[in-house]
């Protein structure tokens, strides 16, 4: 009996479904009413490629961390907002920019230097990662230190952050041809330098 009895509450536990992540939409409608755990979730879930995205754009880390602080301060200002017209992350990524400019605007930072690209780690690669693999990472982060602003964006944001054409449009504020035409010269430049580099395309 006892044996059946705890064979019964084992297999109620097993059937048990686990809970789901709330979805970004979720997150911003809870912190609109207020709740800072939500908001501690969207940070988590966020804040580390939004911070990458900033240090692309100013090439200074501390500066990044304040626009970092204050793009999350205008997230959770302006949550209720949200009209689910785009991505969360699209939307997100949009506010970057613009906190980003804007301190550059107010401090007079240059773009990011080859020095600075040199300490951008990149999260793919593991503490096993083969000497190599680290040479061609540090390599292709120069190559992306000598596009343009504009083309550097692009390519950070279609190739890391997997923005469609159509999403990029709406971060940059801009048609959707014109994104095509920066991509197709960005890539273009890219891949002369990495070939330059002495990379195999088939790398990138």
């Amino acid at each position: 009996m006892l044996a059946n009895h705890a064979l019964s509450g084992v297999s109620e536990a097993k059937a048990k479904p686990t809970p789901k992540a709330p979805t970004d939409t979720a997150l911003l409608a809870r912190m609109a009413d207020g709740d800072r755990l939500a908001m501690q979730t969207f940070y988590t879930r966020h804040s580390v490629r939004v911070f990458r995205f900033a240090l692309r754009i100013i090439g200074d880390p501390s500066i990044a961390e304040d626009v970092i602080s204050d793009v999350f301060l205008d997230v959770w200002r302006q949550a209720g907002r949200f009209e689910g017209r785009s991505a969360v992350s699209t939307w997100l990524l949009a506010i970057t920019r613009h906190k980003a400019y804007a301190a550059l605007r107010r401090r007079h930072v240059e773009y990011v230097k080859d020095d600075v690209m040199e300490q951008l780690e990149d999260s793919a690669d593991m503490p096993d990662a083969t000497l190599e693999k680290d040479a061609r990472s540090r390599i292709l982060r120069r190559c992306l230190g000598e596009l343009t602003p504009a083309h550097r964006e692009i390519i950070d944001l279609v190739y890391y952050h997997e923005k469609s054409v159509a999403e990029v449009a709406q971060i940059f504020a801009i048609p959707e041809n014109t994104v095509k035409t920066r991509l197709f010269y960005a890539r273009k430049r890219l891949a002369t330098l990495v070939r330059d580099a002495g990379i195999d395309r088939e790398w990138l």
